[in-house]
């Protein structure tokens, strides 16, 4: 009789073990990760921003090129001045496996605008054209990590 219960108990364990498994199971009914619709009007708000601040690029290349040191820093401190905390928003709002990349181009941007707010400062016409390069390929990288649908 007791040997009887115990095929039953282990009969009934093994049940609830393989309906929990299956009921915890990565199977195909999982969603793929997306971005809520309340993250990306955040997103696409944000990306205007941006999407501003390069569209002044034209702008900044020319000062660069003509060595207006006075208006390459007003540029700087004016219209693209807001870059690091749209940049900021959108990396919050994208997925987690996309934050980190999207951090580290982020900081680069950052630290190459304040590489050319410092040489126009130094008036050093050398490092400003180096730091304009970086400053334009920071912003293509970066314009990379945010989903198309925020700049539609």
């Amino acid at each position: 009789m007791l040997s009887a219960l115990r095929r039953i108990a282990a009969f009934c364990l093994c049940v609830c073990l393989c309906f929990g498994l299956a009921a915890c199971s990565g199977n195909g009914n999982a969603k793929p990760a997306t971005i809520s619709p309340e993250d990306m009007a955040v997103i696409r708000r944000q990306a205007e921003g941006f999407t501003q601040a390069q569209e002044r690029l034209p702008d900044l290349a020319a000062l660069v090129n003509q060595r207006d040191w006075t208006f390459t820093r007003n540029l700087i401190h004016g219209p693209m001045q807001e870059v690091g905390r749209e940049m900021l928003y959108i990396n919050q709002r994208l997925l987690p496996t996309d934050r980190a990349e999207a951090n580290k181009l982020a900081t680069k941007l950052k630290e190459a605008l304040a590489d050319v707010d410092e040489a126009a400062r130094l008036q050093d016409g050398t490092r400003l054209q180096k730091s304009y390069t970086s400053v334009a390929t920071g912003f293509a990288n970066y314009a990379r990590v945010i989903p198309a649908e925020a700049l539609s």
